[in-house]
């Protein structure tokens, strides 16, 4: 049985199923609010789901390694980390948004691994001897965690810029919102003598705006910070494997550099929001940064130069 043929296809129709799914999503939200077009996208993201589970699963045990060692490998695996994560946010906050912001970006991700990369890139392979230690399953399973939550911690920050349009948001109108009576509010809104505030709060309460904005920014914060834990053990473990393999925990690689600038961008963010209590416009705008410095760590970094992580991913 060519294990490698069975795993393309099935590869395939994954990128298939997430085309098919991402369109349906942005026609439930443009056109058509219909709760089956809505049960049909989840539906296809969770067959998309244990399909990728399935394709890396087989390659473990066939190929008799963790399937992480080359391109297409993590390209894999992150699209099947960042399928997971997504499902969850969106059922804990019931926005299609969640979907229709995270499916693109799992589309192309998929449609790389599949239509671009070589077929030769694409067969698993045995395991070079740097590859071959038990830190590979720790240190790059980490990073590929942190670079899936961060990517969607990302991406709800640049959501949250799109609906805001880069203004500032006040949370303290929700806030506000939640302490009066809504008969209080629809009563005030008929009377001549409503101050700005209240009548600014009967807006965003109309149109669920700032309601939005807040859930979308508390789960950016949420999964960020999820991230950052992983990124950190992630950099420790290759630090152990490279003094393993090289004789130094740090060499300066054009990987280790960004991997470094990634933290240190995202320590920002939690930093801003933990210690001087920023929220909004300016976390997000940190946030927004992280997830094209996270693409040049993950991929910029090997289409530009050559460093000692490119034998896992391109020669």
């Amino acid at each position: 049985m060519d294990w490698d043929n069975i795993q393309n296809f099935l590869s395939n129709i994954v990128f298939g199923i997430l085309l098919l799914t991402m369109i349906l999503y942005w026609v439930s939200i443009i056109l058509f609010k219909h709760s089956i077009l809505t049960k049909i996208t989840k539906v296809g993201s969770i067959i998309a789901n244990i399909l990728l589970f399935f394709i890396l699963g087989s390659r473990w045990i066939v190929a008799g390694y963790f399937p992480l060692s080359n391109l297409y490998e993590s390209l894999l695996f992150l699209t099947w980390t960042l399928l997971s994560i997504y499902l969850y946010v969106e059922q804990k906050t019931k926005s299609k948004l969640i979907g229709a912001t995270l499916l693109p970006v799992t589309l192309l991700i998929n449609g790389f691994a599949n239509l671009t990369l070589p077929i030769e890139m694409q067969k698993a392979s045995p395991l070079v001897p740097a590859l071959q230690s038990n830190w590979l399953m720790m240190h790059v399973s980490m990073m590929m965690l942190s670079y899936a939550t961060l990517i969607i911690g990302s991406l709800l920050s640049i959501l949250f810029l799109i609906i805001s349009k880069g203004n500032e948001v006040n949370y303290q109108l929700l806030n506000f919102s939640k302490a009066l009576p809504t008969s209080e509010l629809v009563e005030s809104s008929n009377k001549s003598s409503i101050n700005s505030l209240k009548s600014e709060v009967i807006t965003e309460l109309n149109n669920g705006k700032l309601k939005l904005l807040y859930i979308i920014d508390n789960w950016s914060y949420r999964v960020i910070g999820l991230g950052f834990p992983f990124l950190t053990i992630g950099i420790i473990a290759g630090g152990v494997w490279a003094n393993e393999a090289w004789g130094s925990y740090w060499s300066w690689d054009p990987k280790e550099t960004w991997a470094l600038i990634t933290w240190l961008i995202f320590a920002a963010y939690l930093h801003a929001r933990i210690t001087k209590g920023w929220e909004g416009k300016k976390t997000a705008i940190l946030g927004s940064l992280g997830f094209f410095v996270i693409w040049i760590c993950y991929l910029g970094v090997n289409f530009l130069g050559k460093g000692l992580h490119s034998y896992g991913w391109l020669s």
